[in-house]
C-alpha cells in the first residue's frame, strides 16, 4: 500500500480509458474518482468501470461519495473483496465515526478528506478512528465553507490543525489540496513547498502535469542530501560525541533529520 505517497493523482471514475494513463504519469498513487468527478446520472457506471479496472490486477485507490450522500453504501459495498483496492479515499470528513464505518464497510483503510470547517475542528478524533491511515486537505469546499482567501496565511490554521492531529494520532504527514490551475507548473510546486514548510507530505493532484512539481517540491535537494550524507558519517567517526558539519553543531534533533534524510534517498 502506498499510502506514504507524494503525488496523489485523481482521475474520474467513468472515463476508464484514462486509467492507463494516470498509471503512466508517474504519480505515486492513483485516485479513481467516484464522487466530484462523476456526474449523478454517471454514477453506477463509473462504479462499474472501477470495478472492472481493479478485477483486473490493477490497484488504485477510490474515493467515494461522501458519508451522508445517497450513493456512499452503493459505492463501499461494492468495493468489498476488490483485490486492487488500497484503500478508500473519503469525502468531506467531518467525524471519527464516518470514518470507522467506511473503512469497517468497504474492509479498506482510510483517507480522510477534511472538507469544511467541522472537519477541521474535528481533525483529532478523525486521525484517531479506526481505519484511518492519513487526512488530506480538501482545500476548495474548505475554501468555500470557511470563507477563506488564497493567501497562505489565510490556510495556516487548517494545515497546522491536520499535521498536529495526524502525528499525534501517528499517521503519516497529512496531504495538501489540489492546485486548481493546470497548467502552471509554478504555482503547484509554490504551493507544495508552502504546504511542505507546514508539516505536509504529499499534495492531491488534478492533472498528469502536476505530479513531477509535486514530487520536486516534497523530494529532497542535492545540497540537502549531502549535508545529510556528512551529517551521518561524521555522527558514526565520533562515538557518541558531539559532532560539528560545515560550521554548524549537530545536536540529537539534527542527526535525526539527517538520517530521515538518507532513508528517504535511499528509498527513491
Amino acid at each position: 500500500m502506498n499510502v506514504d505517497a507524494r503525488s496523489w493523482l485523481f482521475t474520474p471514475g467513468d472515463r476508464p480509458e484514462r486509467f492507463p494513463k494516470a498509471v503512466a504519469s508517474g504519480a505515486e498513487a492513483v485516485i479513481l474518482d467516484l464522487e466530484d468527478a462523476v456526474a449523478p446520472d454517471a454514477k453506477a457506471e463509473a462504479r462499474t468501470s472501477v470495478l472492472a479496472w481493479l478485477a483486473q490486477g490493477h490497484q488504485a485507490w477510490v474515493r467515494v461519495n461522501d458519508h451522508q450522500s445517497a450513493y456512499w453504501a452503493d459505492d463501499v459495498s461494492a468495493l468489498v473483496g476488490s483485490a486492487g483496492l488500497l484503500g478508500v479515499v473519503l469525502p468531506k470528513t467531518e467525524s471519527a465515526a464516518d470514518v470507522a464505518e467506511t473503512a469497517a464497510r468497504a474492509g479498506a483503510d482510510v483517507v480522510a478528506l477534511i472538507e469544511s470547517a467541522r472537519g477541521v475542528e474535528n481533525a483529532d478524533e478523525i486521525a484517531q478512528a479506526p481505519g484511518a491511515v492519513a487526512l488530506a486537505l480538501g482545500s476548495a469546499d474548505l475554501c468555500l465553507d470557511a470563507r477563506l482567501g488564497e493567501d497562505p496565511l489565510a490556510w495556516a490554521y487548517p494545515r497546522s490543525r491536520l499535521v498536529f492531529a495526524s502525528r499525534a494520532a501517528g499517521l503519516r504527514a497529512p496531504l495538501d489540496g489540489p492546485d486548481m490551475q493546470l497548467d502552471n507548473a509554478r504555482i503547484t510546486r509554490t504551493q507544495a513547498e508552502q504546504a511542505r514548510a507546514c508539516g505536509f507530505g504529499g499534495k492531491l493532484c488534478i492533472h498528469p502535469r502536476q505530479v513531477s512539481p509535486v514530487d520536486e517540491a516534497f523530494g529532497y535537494t542535492h545540497e540537502q542530501v549531502a549535508w545529510a550524507r556528512a551529517v551521518v558519517a561524521a555522527a558514526e567517526h565520533s562515538h557518541g560525541a558531539a559532532v560539528r558539519v560545515g560550521g554548524e553543531m549537530i545536536d540529537r534533533p539534527r542527526l535525526e533529520l539527517a538520517r530521515r534524510i538518507v532513508a528517504a534517498e535511499q528509498e527513491e
